[in-house]
């Protein structure tokens, strides 16, 4: 009985052993398959690195404002008795905005009106008696001195009620009323905005190290996201004569045409200001860059394989100054010649094996069109 229980567990220990060393020898084969498995490569394009000429520019942010702009108010408190316009209506210098209500200053013109003319005839009579001696100089001076008097009266009366007639300062375009007919209004209380459009100013400011470049009349280029397509052309027109302690940037103001009003002051913009001359770069199309908070980089395709053959990248860090349309332009960190995959590097990492495949490019055009993004 001994003996075939021994039998028994022999056989039972002997089927465990190999079956573990079965599901060892699995293992390992597993094991040595996934060591050597290598991932499929990426799919990229590339270009070649080469140096064009572009004209020597400072890419900046800028804010653009009126160049006269105003909230118009109230000179004089009154009750609006008038209102001439219409929310985001376009007026000419002088139009009236505004009549505040008069009736009391008129009544009281006319009274002093009366008084002025009253005097105006006893200053008259007053004159001629003096001069035939028959009244003392004295009143005559009386007489003269409330003939001016009242003609003072009918003049301040008259500025009253012109100053409760608000007009328009400049040519512009108003915003929205923030008074209703009927409402009373204390003096310096907010009527309208008002802004002048065109032409339009644009302020940026510009590293200090950059400031003896920058000249009166230098040209610039800016564009809006809000405004694909559309380019402003202008010219500097003032420098400032501090350098802000905080941002170390000294502030310019540029001026540019505006047909339309289509840049409304607070807009951000982006400016291209030309710096004179112009300097070799290395363009390089703009999917070529992988933008990170820790610096810019990309892949250049280097001579090294992996074991089927495919090439592989390397990571490179890079200097970015300026674009122009869909190029970027590199200043350091990349060699002419070099190939640099210009798409599919958002997949990439560094020593990834790439099937270069250029049938089809990214946009790589200096000026594109509109229809064409």
């Amino acid at each position: 009985m001994a003996k075939r229980m021994f039998l028994m567990l022999a056989i039972v220990l002997a089927v465990i052993g190999g079956l573990g060393f079965y599901k060892y020898k699995q293992i390992k084969t597993a094991m040595a398959m996934g060591a050597s498995f290598a991932p499929p490569p990426d799919a990229v394009t590339t270009v070649v690195a080469k140096t064009e000429s572009w004209p020597s520019t400072l890419n900046v942010i800028g804010t653009a404002a009126a160049i006269q702009g105003v909230t118009v108010s109230a000179d004089l408190p009154g009750t609006v008795d008038k209102i001439n316009f219409e929310s985001g209506q376009s007026v000419h210098a002088g139009d009236v905005l505004v009549e505040l209500d008069t009736r009391q200053e008129r009544a009281q013109l006319a009274a002093a009106e009366s008084d002025r003319d009253l005097a105006r005839i006893n200053y008259a009579r007053e004159q001629q008696l003096v001069k035939e001696g028959v009244v003392p100089r004295s009143e005559f001076d009386n007489a003269e001195a409330q003939q001016k008097s009242t003609e003072a009266r009918v003049g301040e009366i008259k500025a009253t009620i012109e100053r409760k007639t608000v007009k328009a300062p400049f040519s512009g375009i108003l915003g929205i009323r923030q008074i209703n007919l009927g409402q009373y209004l204390s003096a310096g209380q907010a009527i309208v905005s008002l802004q002048s459009l065109n032409p339009i100013y644009v302020n940026f400011g510009v590293p200090q190290q950059e400031t003896p470049r920058v000249r009166i009349g230098r040209t610039l280029r800016l564009t809006s996201d809000d405004l694909p397509g559309v380019e402003f052309m202008g010219k500097v027109t003032a420098i400032d004569s501090v350098v802000n302690e905080a941002t170390r940037n000294i502030q310019v103001q540029a001026t540019l045409s505006n047909p339309g009003g289509r840049l409304r002051p607070g807009m951000f913009v982006q400016v291209e200001l030309g710096m004179g001359g112009n300097r070799n770069v290395i363009s390089l199309p703009a999917s070529a860059i992988n933008y990170a908070p820790y610096g810019d980089s990309v892949f250049v395709v280097t001579d090294e394989k992996d074991a089927k053959g495919n090439r592989k990248v390397k990571q490179q860090f890079v200097k970015v100054e300026g674009s122009r349309g869909d190029q970027v332009a590199v200043v350091s960190g990349l060699n002419v010649g070099e190939e640099v995959v210009s798409s599919g590097v958002f997949k990439l990492r560094n020593g990834a094996s790439v099937q270069v495949n250029n049938s089809v490019q990214p946009p790589n055009n200096p000026k594109p069109k509109p229809e064409d993004s």
